[in-house]
């Protein structure tokens, strides 16, 4: 029978149990997705001690299916680009929506950095063991992207935990990472928000708040 958590807080409790009795080598970083990785992510970097940065990441949708994810858009110098081609070719979409839709989404992400951190650049993750956290994956193709995306700033060992996910999605996702940690791989997987009682819209307010928060309990964090 799947698990369904209280809500984010508590699956990222149980999430950052799991995580913490791996030893995970030092340093550490919890980077979350926004905005619903957020809460996970407060209770992920609670439990291992360590700071919590954000990985601004955007998907674009198909044209007639918003909440298809056709791509996904990482921030970086230069941004990474990541397409799904079989939904792509599927689509039948050109190369031409993607750009556009990618500098709509990249302006949201311009956004999500100056209201959550006050315009502060990304955290470098460059020799730390960095885990990603959201609340949950569906498809994987906005998580590839993030993946991807960190990659190329040569982290010390990368590491994926979720609550939940597909197992099938998972197993895509492995070859990206050094180590996957997930609560719940149900089948058959219909949506994230069904594995929570409560799985409200979480605002920036609340992600503003956990971020300060979690700076609070870094002090020697510049």
């Amino acid at each position: 029978m799947s698990t369904r958590f209280s809500d984010r807080t508590a699956a990222g409790r149980a999430l950052g149990q799991r995580l913490r009795a791996l030893h995970l080598r030092s340093p550490l970083i919890v980077l979350a997705l926004p905005r619903g990785g957020v809460p996970v992510g407060a209770a992920v970097a609670q439990a291992l001690q360590a700071p919590l940065d954000l990985l601004l990441v955007r998907k674009i949708g198909a044209p007639w299916q918003r909440e298809l994810a056709l791509a996904a858009v990482v921030e970086g110098d230069p941004p990474d680009i990541v397409i799904d081609e079989e939904v792509r070719r599927g689509m039948g979409t050109y190369t031409e929506y993607i750009e556009a839709q990618a500098q709509v989404q990249l302006r949201e992400i311009a956004r999500q950095r100056q209201a959550y951190l006050s315009g502060r650049p990304a955290a470098s993750v460059e020799g730390s063991t960095v885990v990603v956290v959201d609340d949950g994956i569906a498809t994987g193709t906005t998580m590839r992207a993030a993946l991807k995306a960190l990659r190329r700033r040569r982290p010390a060992a990368l590491v994926l935990a979720v609550p939940v996910a597909p197992g099938d999605t998972l197993e895509q996702l492995r070859g990206e990472v050094d180590q996957v940690v997930c609560l719940d791989t149900p089948y058959p997987f219909h949506a994230v928000g069904e594995h929570y009682v409560r799985f409200h819209q979480v605002e920036d307010d609340e992600v503003i708040a956990a971020l300060d928060a979690a700076a609070r309990a870094q002090p020697d964090r510049p």
